[in-house]
């Protein structure tokens, strides 16, 4: 019967054999719903991973959990938190914000393509210096830069790396110990990518993102943040926009759920009806919306 665990593991056997047929390259799946025991199954062992631009979310909750400590606010303007980039940032980067990075409308196209993360001089410099593409809020560019730039304020901010910063507030009550986070050659977390965790590690977020920021009746981001973060997406006629994006995070097309998204199909899916998520790590080089269709496919119809 769909809903039950057993309908579920019948739901779980079609996604596998929908991975072997279509050579999905998905390594670990789980599944967590409200009132039941989660199910997961792997395909290789459970190491932790690069999970790319899931790490991105990471860095947004982390701008969450500052501003509720009242080291920022999301229409900040960048430069009042970096103000040792003024005097070479570009015209019109004094009116950037927080929020601009969060939702990819910063206005500046500048891609950090430096193999291994490394790069010479300040990318957080490079980046600020760059001629406005446009007005900061009128243009979507989906930029690991703003990202980073994020990780740049929460250190500054806070006194210590983003990681470092994470560590009591998120990753020790999420039981999440030791995480490695990639950093740039000055030794910031790169916000962008770089996190290393485990499929389970991921949901763990993922459920507390689902629970309006409570995880084991810890309030661990604020709600009032996480509605932001799924909120009203971005306007669809927004120059560039592809996709409905929120603050670090995508919105799905079906059954107003929203997810984390990284390169190669790393997801974890909020589904806010049906009170699940669905984690997945995976190394799939094609199209990743193949996995998302064997999800809803094959899953969705037994949560």
């Amino acid at each position: 019967m769909a809903g039950s665990r057993d309908g579920l593991e019948v739901g779980l056997l079609g996604f596998r054999q929908a991975v072997a047929e279509h050579g999905l390259g998905v390594e670990g799946i789980h599944i967590a719903r409200a009132s039941h025991a989660p199910v997961a199954f792997r395909w290789v062992s459970d190491d932790r991973r690069e999970v790319y631009s899931v790490s991105k979310t990471f860095t947004s909750v982390a701008v969450g959990i500052a501003q509720s400590e009242g080291l920022l606010g999301l229409d900040d303007r960048v430069l009042e938190h970096l103000p040792q980039f003024v005097s070479t940032a570009a015209a019109g980067v004094e009116g950037m914000t927080i929020r601009h990075l969060l939702t990819m409308t910063a206005g500046i196209d500048y891609r950090w393509d430096d193999p291994d993360t490394d790069h010479p001089g300040d990318p957080a410099e490079d980046f600020l210096s760059t001629s406005l593409h446009a007005t900061p809020g009128s243009w979507f560019a989906y930029r690991g830069t703003n990202s980073y730039l994020l990780s740049r304020i929460v250190a500054a901010v806070s006194g210590e790396d983003m990681r470092d910063f994470l560590m009591p507030r998120l990753f020790v009550p999420l039981k999440i110990g030791n995480p490695q986070w990639l950093r740039c050659p000055l030794g910031y977390s790169m916000g962008a990518v770089g996190l290393q965790l485990r499929t389970e590690e991921i949901a763990r977020l993922g459920i507390t993102l689902l629970h309006g920021g409570q995880f084991q009746g810890q309030q661990l981001v604020p709600a009032e943040y996480v509605d932001l973060m799924h909120g009203p997406a971005l306007a669809s006629d927004l120059q560039g926009v592809e996709g409905r994006y929120g603050l670090h995070c995508w919105h799905c097309d079906r059954d107003d759920a929203w997810r984390m998204d990284g390169l190669y199909g790393q997801f974890c899916i909020m589904f806010p009806h049906q009170r699940a998520c669905i984690t997945l790590t995976s190394h799939y080089e094609k199209p990743t919306t193949d996995i998302l269709d064997a999800v809803w496919d094959e899953l969705v119809p037994y949560l």
